[in-house]
């Protein structure tokens, strides 16, 4: 196996962070690029030469042929990190196993189902314009009910993690959402199952190191003070909707 030559483009999101956490729990050097989101730096021509959906993560390294390659999508991402780097099966199973299948299954189900259902709950409790009630109550309740089914599952057996009592890129994919349910309106608290979880992953060194790249982890702190979110949604507000209108420009 040729040595990683890993760049790591991220920002700090709970996409973002599932590469750099998986990185340090591979044990694997990297080094990062900072993607500022808010200054649109995701949407300038070198970016999207490396990922043209302009979105973060993203990483480029030398492929076996020792040519490079570009790997955008952060479960693309982590399933290549595993698929290349992880011949002893740190974060993931051999594939052709039973418990490979069931861990792509919990993947899928984050990049499928958690992550878009909780980005719009974001949205539209932090990020709209004005209060649709009904943006809200769908996505922050469809939010729940996924959060439910890891709950559930969890609580089947006394699991530890997700699947195989080992932390895999399955929980990695999971947790930043999780840890990110208050900026979501979410309380982790209506889950007691999935909070020991989560309280089992923030234990883990390369969660608690991944999870400060490229910038400190803060979101539970943030939701703490009032006056702070509200600051830091109206903020990120102006840059969400100055995104759409380029869009919308660029339809004309």
């Amino acid at each position: 196996m040729s040595a990683p030559d890993i760049t790591l483009y991220t920002g700090q999101t709970p996409n973002g962070i599932k590469v750099s956490i998986a990185l340090e729990e591979l044990g694997l050097p990297y080094k990062v690029v900072k993607v500022d989101i808010s200054k649109g730096t995701q949407k300038e021509p070198w970016f999207l030469a490396i990922n043209p959906n302009g979105r973060i993560p993203a990483i480029t390294d030398t492929f076996t042929d020792g040519q490079p390659i570009r790997v955008f999508e952060s479960g693309s991402i982590l399933q290549y990190l595993a698929e290349r780097y992880d011949a002893e099966h740190k974060v993931s199973f051999p594939p052709g196993s039973r418990e490979h299948v069931e861990m792509t299954n919990w993947l899928f189900y984050q990049m499928a189902g958690l992550g878009p259902m909780q980005g719009q709950a974001n949205h539209f409790f932090r990020y709209a314009p004005e209060t649709i009630e009904y943006g809200v109550n769908r996505y922050q309740n469809e939010s729940r009910r996924l959060y439910r089914v890891l709950d559930e599952h969890l609580a089947e057996g006394n699991k530890t993690y997700l699947v195989g009592e080992k932390c895999t890129i399955a929980d990695i994919s999971c947790y930043g959402w999780i840890a990110a349910a208050g900026w979501a309106g979410i309380d982790i608290d209506e889950f007691p199952t999935l909070k020991k979880w989560e309280e089992r992953m923030e234990a883990r060194e390369g969660v608690r190191k991944g999870s400060n790249v490229p910038d400190p982890f803060k979101v539970k702190e943030l939701v703490k003070n009032k006056a702070k979110a509200e600051a830091h949604a109206k903020a990120g507000s102006a840059w969400v909707q100055q995104g759409m209108k380029e869009n919308a420009q660029k339809k004309l």
